[in-house]
This record gives structure tokens, C-alpha cells and sequence, in this order.
């Protein structure tokens, strides 16, 4: 108890010789107006000149409360402000070609990507190639993480090409009338074109996740930033930059769906040629428990590695 009377003694001794003038003023008002008003004429002045120091002594001590709240209240205040900005900053909008735009800037310097989405068509006709080709120039690491549809679960597939049918705009789609048979092929395509890509780095580290989940929303995140887009890139799509908490939750927010979605070991991979047959195909996917339906014939497979490793940019068109 002690101390704490004496450390508020020191605070009040040294905020006083910081205000020495106000609180100066402020104690020779108060004195000389309460002597001039109750003691018997020490002070030659009528009633109202001591009221008038009362007053001004009190005007003093206001302005020394004043001085002290001030800082506080001011701290608060920007502080307030920046959470606000922060808060308008912290989602910018994108439609059009800002979205290719965006994720062209995403691709700039870095080391990881991670995606979740339908079936992946953008990330293995655009990300995966540049991404690649960027990283054996640099001779540096690339962390790719996937998550789309398992394209052997016939209701998610379904449910999937219904919502693209139902919610799709008049936007880029290629590949004509969304099926369950697209999305599945969709989904294998991308599975191949990460096989056909970890062959042609060795510094590439990428893994694939296969979910149940129909998803609504497309995730891509890099070193850089987070963009959220849609089915249709005329609608309004997010980008939020990294060190915003917003990046943060969603980079937890992936690894979390990652954790509980099917996990492919790529390490089962069989060998792929520079232009993968359809033998190798098939043989690809049995080896990473994954086998293609037998009612893909060869025309189907073909289509296949068409969509893995010539597939067109939706953003292109």
C-alpha cells in the first residue's frame, strides 16, 4: 500500500514539473482569491476581484485536467481510426480483369500456392505452368497445396455440375454444358496435370486433396495474398493482402479443410512421358488407388490429358 501511495506521490511530483505554469498559475489564483475573500483583509481588493481569481484558478486546474485527458483521448481516437481503415483496406473488390490481374500479381516471387475449388481449371491452365516455369528459373522451392472434388464420388460430382448449371453467369466457362461426367473429368485432369508437374520439378512439393464438399467459392493464396473469386468472373470477387488477419484465418481455414478431406500419395505416381498416353494414364491412376471408371474409353482419357495439360484459360477469352 505503501509503495503504491509513493509511486502515485512520484507520478503527480513529475507530471507537475512538466505543467510547472499551469500548475503555478493555477495555485497562486487559488490562494491569493480564497485570502481575498475569507481572510479579513489580508489583501487589499473587494469581494469580486477574489471571486475573479477563484474563478481563474478553477479555468487553471480545468485546462491542467484538460492537458492530462488529452494524450489519452488523442491515443484513442487514432487508434480508433486506424481500425477503421484498416477494416476498409483490409477486402479489396475485383471484377473483371482485375481478377486475372490479381492473380498474375499473385504468381509474382512466390514459393507456395494453395487452391481449393471445384475442379481446378485456372490453377492447371495458368498457375501450375507459370508457377512451375518461375521456379526452375529461380532455381527455388514451390509448395503447391490442391483441394477439389473427388472426382470418383458420382453425388458430389452431380451436385457440383447442377450448382455450376443453376448459378453460372454468362462468363468464361469452355467445355460446354456442366455434367457430372465434366466435373469428374475436370477433376482427374488436374490430378494428372500435378502428377505430369511434380515429374518436371524436383523441387516441386505438391500434394492433392480430394473433398466430398461442393464448394461455392474458389480460394487461391500465395506469399503475397488471398483472392476469392466465383463461377462467374463478372460478379464481384475479393482480394485481401497478407498481414491483414483476414489472410491469416483463411490460411487456417484451408489447412483445416485440407486435414479432413482425402489425401492422395503422389509418391505412388507412376512414370509419366512429356506427352502421357493413354496406357499411362490408366496405369497412373490405378497406381494412386484412383482408377479411372471402365466406362472411359480411350476417347474419354484423351480428353483427359487434353484438359491437364493444354487446357485453355478462362480468364483468356
Amino acid at each position: 500500500m505503501a509503495a503504491a501511495r509513493a509511486g502515485r506521490l512520484e507520478r503527480a511530483i513529475a507530471f507537475a514539473l512538466r505543467n510547472f505554469e499551469i500548475v503555478f498559475a493555477a495555485g497562486i489564483g487559488l490562494v491569493v482569491g480564497f485570502l481575498d475573500i475569507f481572510g479579513d483583509k489580508l489583501i487589499e481588493a473587494d469581494f469580486a476581484s477574489g471571486a475573479t481569481l477563484v474563478v481563474l484558478g478553477a479555468l487553471a486546474v480545468g485546462s491542467l485536467a484538460e492537458r492530462a485527458r488529452r494524450p489519452l483521448a488523442m491515443q484513442e481516437a487514432m487508434e480508433g481510426t486506424r481500425r477503421a481503415i484498416e477494416d476498409l483496406t483490409m477486402v479489396r473488390s475485383l471484377s473483371g480483369n482485375e481478377v486475372r490481374e490479381a492473380l498474375r500479381e499473385a504468381r509474382q516471387g512466390t514459393n507456395l500456392w494453395y487452391f481449393k475449388g471445384g475442379t481446378g481449371t485456372y490453377l492447371r491452365a495458368v498457375t501450375l505452368p507459370q508457377c512451375v516455369r518461375a521456379a526452375k528459373e529461380n532455381r527455388s522451392q514451390l509448395n503447391v497445396k490442391i483441394e477439389i472434388l473427388n472426382p470418383a464420388d458420382d453425388r458430389a460430382c452431380n451436385a457440383y455440375a447442377q450448382f455450376r448449371r443453376m448459378f453460372s453467369g454468362p462468363g468464361p466457362q469452355g467445355g460446354g454444358v456442366w455434367t457430372a461426367d465434366r466435373t469428374s473429368k475436370e477433376s482427374y485432369a488436374t490430378i494428372l496435370a500435378a502428377c505430369w508437374y511434380r515429374r518436371q520439378l524436383t523441387t516441386l512439393d505438391i500434394g492433392v486433396h480430394l473433398s466430398s464438399t461442393v464448394p461455392t467459392l474458389r480460394f487461391d493464396l500465395s506469399d503475397s495474398t488471398l483472392i476469392i473469386t466465383q463461377d462467374d468472373p463478372s460478379r464481384v470477387n475479393l482480394q485481401v493482402r497478407r498481414g491483414q488477419p483476414l489472410y491469416d484465418y483463411y490460411l487456417t481455414e484451408l489447412h483445416q479443410s485440407r486435414e479432413q478431406a482425402t489425401t492422395l500419395d503422389l509418391r505412388g505416381a507412376t512414370l509419366l512421358s512429356p506427352d502421357p498416353t493413354v496406357e499411362e494414364v490408366r496405369a497412373l491412376f490405378d497406381a494412386l488407388g484412383l482408377s479411372l471408371p471402365r466406362s472411359f474409353g480411350e476417347s474419354d482419357v484423351g480428353e483427359i490429358i487434353q484438359k491437364a495439360l493444354h487446357a485453355e484459360d478462362p480468364y483468356g477469352r
